[in-house]
């Protein structure tokens, strides 16, 4: 049923239009500098994203070269079409003028710009254009602006400044003129809106109890101070990963005791969110059952493109809506409901958009909301048209105002930037565009009710979609199976070859190396004479196997697959519990070990096809793979699920026979993956579970005359003995052998002298030390360059000295313990080496019991050092300083190894040189340099990284086939098949 007459809203809506001054807001009036550039953005699309570029990284820019020269790369380089918006900025940046003066004027026109936005820089800077806010009969509320809190130091910081910004306001506003004694009631004066990321350095879902523990105790105070006094606290909303824990936060903080009598606490909510009416409804009961008043301040959202990225790349269900018309339907009937149940919740509609504001006075009107129990929120500088109208008809209007510094506040300026300039611009449309207020009053829901049908469904590879921890039933789920697991530590693992178990008297036994007094399991360990069994086994069954066609072996994987997603909790579980990984980590290798399954399947398909050569008459030329017969696979136990399927997945989904030999630390994981091969229906002794030592068996089956392919993950030690071990043909052998090695990494990531350091301090923390550095692809040396190094150091000390440690049971926990305790003795060596060679710029404490290494990061040290130069697979980490990206590179390139690498820059000039000087096998910019998805980047390194081909490329699977070619003349007394056809 229609409580709003949408014609009550047209008239709303142009009574509006008809109060509002002729005069655009200055962000759009083109007799100022801000106005020309931003209609030179909107007239030339192919400008805005340089433009949003530059804004954005000035901040980072000290030297006046630095800021022409990032100008002139953003604007003068590639097809770049010059036009008015360089004219704005180079007329700044001309060749006549000295470095400094340009530079100059460029910071000074993108300081106003951003005064613009901001209303000042500190809390008593801001106090009189606040005053005159006030003094228009305006209100406000304060939000800070500044870097993100990557340490718990920051996070100290935030919370300070807010505390010191309430100090300010408390004693300036009670002396200001009273606007409506009835609306104060209900809106104090004193208004502070907070961002809970600001207030911990590790909140997030995943360690979801410790996030709401942390953020609330500094929170509390915030709190405390406002009520005390009179004020009134906005908890913003930010990114949907946020969003349970900023609600829970919001309602079990006001469920205290001390603040269960305050009114005046309110939380945002995004109607952009599909979740909107929901979230809505469920503050609404929680307010009405504790019969106490809250604030709800409903907005459109600000995330939408971030938001529609990160779904894209998790694989996670959109969040929010696709077109605009169904966020702004939505707001409406969030609108209706707020404004239904007015008696329990505040309403503070903030939007800029006429129709909206129009619907909201409508309801409000309808369902007979005395106009002091809401009001109207916008933000500072960019709706004063608007904001002049609806004060004009006697409706409070808050201003949502900034206070931080001009320049590093950017990312909030690039925020509004974007919004201003959209397509989608309710301002835009209305002072840039000129549109007809009957358009822009258009009912939304007429436009969202036309969805269009979804796409048609696709069989092409997708990667798993990691677990979303924001969800509680993901949180429960898995602590649940840490419990089972748990209760079936110490079970016994058997070898299997043949399709039959055997059990032997010499034992592997796993520990847990958080507490390594607990056996995870024990396992029974081959002997020479059950190798040649095992290799016969898989002999006889390959020969059949390797005959099967290729989508029945496709299919195996597919089932495996399957199996994998519902035991996907256990999996990890055990991963936890005899590796050490923590949740996060652990589900990634599942998801991984099922994208393997997936996309090896899909090219089995592709590759299974017999190809067709050439084109010439009286000749037919087919190509085609066969498999290469009985490989080993000798799996790590750093990624003891991932690895082990991607290399057996590999090998049997081309026909061949395996030996699997999984890591003496991690036998429990190999036996899990085993078992899903198992359960998918691997005929007997195609896969053969062969747990034992390296220098027992390993050896062994690697010269083994029936080997013909081995494929290793490991240390370059190992890998380097077993291709010289395969390299040796002896009597019996069948051809020699081919050998797929992948071994380790001496990593580097470049922080470049513009480098974006809340993206790279968080970046080189989760590279060096995300599973204790103990990743082939770990980060092991930050290479930053002069002009942000010390800044650089400073932070990344305070962010890795906060980095909590213990049990990876304890979701809070980041690092967890190394492998086993020859592990952590040989990390602290080192550690003690760099002691005596360089400096310790900060070190993390960890707990005395289990294989604690501690996470430690060094400066100084010589250029000759080992910590530079051998890979020590552990939490330690080492700065350099280069003078320029030339030298960075040249330290990068200063190893043996050629792995991964990173880099840090907002230059497209040094990301090229980078590209195509920096020796990595994986390459990657502006995010960490761990974490490689199947399909999506293809994992493998070259030099003593490796000598295969990429893990999870479109390339891999045929390391594991040769290549046939049959030629047949199809020529017959002279006439030819095509000629009889």
């Amino acid at each position: 049923m229609e409580i709003v007459s949408n014609d009550l809203v047209v008239a709303k809506g142009l009574e509006i239009f008809r109060l509002m001054d002729a005069e655009p807001p200055a962000v759009f009036d083109r007799r100022f500098w801000e106005g020309k550039l931003m209609q030179a953005a909107m007239e030339h699309p192919e400008l805005k994203l340089p433009l949003f570029h530059f804004v954005d990284v000035l901040p980072s820019l000290a030297a006046s070269g630095q800021v022409v020269g990032h100008l002139k790369e953003y604007f003068l380089a590639g097809d770049t079409k010059l036009s008015g918006l360089p004219k704005i900025l180079l007329s700044s940046a001309s060749s006549a003028l000295p470095a400094g003066l340009a530079a100059s004027l460029l910071r000074r026109n993108v300081r106003r710009l951003a005064a613009g936005f901001i209303i000042g820089e500190t809390p008593e800077a801001a106090l009189g254009k606040l005053k005159a806010l006030w003094r228009r009969g305006g209100a406000f509320t304060v939000d800070l602006l500044g870097e993100a809190a990557i340490s718990e130091g920051e996070a100290d910081r935030y919370r300070d400044r807010y505390l010191r910004t309430i100090e300010v306001l408390a004693e300036e506003l009670p002396g200001w003129p009273a606007h409506d004694a009835a609306r104060e009631r209900f809106f104090p004066r004193l208004n502070l809106s907070i961002k809970l990321s600001s207030l911990y350095s590790r909140i997030g879902p995943s360690n979801y109890e410790d996030s709401l523990f942390q953020v609330k105790t500094r929170l509390r105070p915030i709190c405390r101070k406002l009520m005390q006094a009179g004020g009134q606290v906005f908890i913003d909303m930010e990114t949907v990963n946020l969003k349970e824990l900023t609600l829970e936060v919001f309602t079990s903080l006001l469920e205290e005791p001390e603040f269960q009598g305050w009114e005046h606490a309110g939380i945002a909510l995004q109607a952009y969110l599909k979740s909107a009416e929901d979230d809505v409804r469920r503050l609404i009961h929680w307010a009405r059952q504790r019969k106490r008043r809250i604030h709800v301040r409903l907005v459109k959202g600000a995330y939408w493109e971030y938001e529609r990225a990160i779904a894209a790349q998790k694989g996670w269900p959109l969040p929010v809506f696709e077109r605009k018309s169904e966020t702004d339907a939505c707001y409406e009937r969030c609108v209706e409901l707020l404004l239904t149940h007015h008696a329990d919740v505040t309403l503070a509609a903030a939007t800029h958009n006429v129709r909206s504001i129009a619907w909201t006075l409508a309801a409000a009107e309808t369902l007979g909301v005395p106009p002091e129990r809401f009001e109207f929120q916008a933000l500072y500088g960019m709706a004063g048209p608007v904001r002049q109208a609806l004060q004009t008809l006697g409706f409070a209007v808050r201003e949502y105002a900034p206070v931080g510094e001009l320049l590093p506040g950017m990312a909030y300026l690039v925020r509004r930037l974007l919004e201003n300039t959209s397509n989608e611009s309710f301002l835009r449309k209305t002072f840039a565009a000129g549109l007809p207020a009957e358009v822009l009053l258009a009912d939304p829901r007429a436009e969202a009710g036309a969805i269009e049908a979804p796409p048609p469904a696709s069989n092409a590879f997708a990667n798993e979609p990691p677990l979303d921890f924001s969800q509680r039933e993901n949180r429960e789920a898995f602590a649940a199976a840490i419990r089972r697991v748990r209760g079936q530590m110490g079970r016994h693992v058997s070898i299997a070859y043949g399709g039959k178990e055997y059990l032997t008297a010499e034992r592997l036994v796993s520990l847990n190396p958080a507490a390594p007094s607990e056996v995870v399991c024990t396992a029974s360990a081959l002997d020479r004479d059950m190798a040649d069994r095992a290799l016969a086994a898989a002999r006889t069954a390959q020969a059949d196997w390797g005959r099967r066609p290729p989508a029945e072996r496709a299919e195996l994987l597919f089932r495996a697959a399957a199996i994998a997603r519902r035991r996907r909790f256990e999996l990890a579980a055990w991963e936890l519990l005899e590796v050490g990984k923590n949740r996060v980590e652990a589900d990634a290798d599942v998801c991984e070990a099922i994208d393997f399954l997936e996309y090896y399947g899909r090219e089995m398909l592709r590759l299974g096809k017999a190809r067709k050569l050439g084109k010439v008459p009286g000749e037919e030329n087919r190509y085609w793979y066969e498999p290469r017969g009985i490989g080993l696979v000798v799996a790590p136990w750093n990624f003891p699920i991932a690895i082990s399927v991607g290399m057996v997945s590999a090998a049997l989904v081309t026909g061949n026979a395996v030996l699997y030999k999984p890591s003496s630390l991690s036998p429990m994981a190999g036996r899990l993956v085993y078992e899903l091969f198992a359960a998918a229906g691997i005929p007997q002794g195609v896969l053969n579970f062969v747990p034992g030592s390296g220098s027992a068996v390993g050896d062994y089956l690697v010269e083994h005359p029936s080997t013909d392919f081995i494929v290793f993950t490991g240390s370059l030690q190992v890998g380097l003995g077993i291709l010289e071990k395969a390299g040796r043909t002896g009597p019996g052998q069948a051809g020699p052998k081919k050998a797929v090695i992948e071994t380790g990494g001496k990593n580097a990531i470049i922080v470049d002298a513009d480098a974006d350091l809340d993206q790279a301090v968080p970046g080189v923390v989760q590279s060096a030390f995300g599973f204790q550095g103990q990743k082939c692809s770990a980060c092991s040396r930050v290479i930053v360059l002069r002009e942000t190094y010390d800044r650089f150091c400073e932070r990344l000390a305070e962010a890795v000295r906060d980095l909590p440690a213990g049990s990876p049971e304890d979701p809070k926990n980041f690092i967890g313990p190394v492998v086993d305790g020859a592990a952590r003795t040989r990390i602290l060596e080192y550690i003690e080496l760099g002691k005596r060679e360089g400096r310790v710029l900060a070190q993390a404490p960890v707990p005395a019991d289990g294989y604690y290494a501690p996470p430690t990061v060094f400066a100084d040290l010589p250029a000759d050092s080992r910590i530079l130069r051998e890979e020590i697979f552990g939490p330690v980490l080492a700065v350099i300083r280069a003078e320029d990206i030339g030298e960075a590179i040249a330290a990068a390139n200063a190893s043996a190894y050629a792995l991964t690498g990173g880099l840090y820059s907002r230059s497209p000039g040094n990301i090229g040189q980078t590209a195509r000087a920096f020796q990595a096998g994986n390459l990657y910019v502006n995010r960490p340099i761990t974490g490689a998805l199947v399909g999506r980047q293809p994992f493998g390194g070259f030099r003593m990284s490796g000598v295969g081909s990429k893990a999870g490329g479109p390339d891999y699977l045929q390391q594991f086939m040769v290549p046939r070619t049959l030629t047949e003349n199809t020529l017959r007394r002279g006439f030819t098949p095509e000629d009889v056809s």
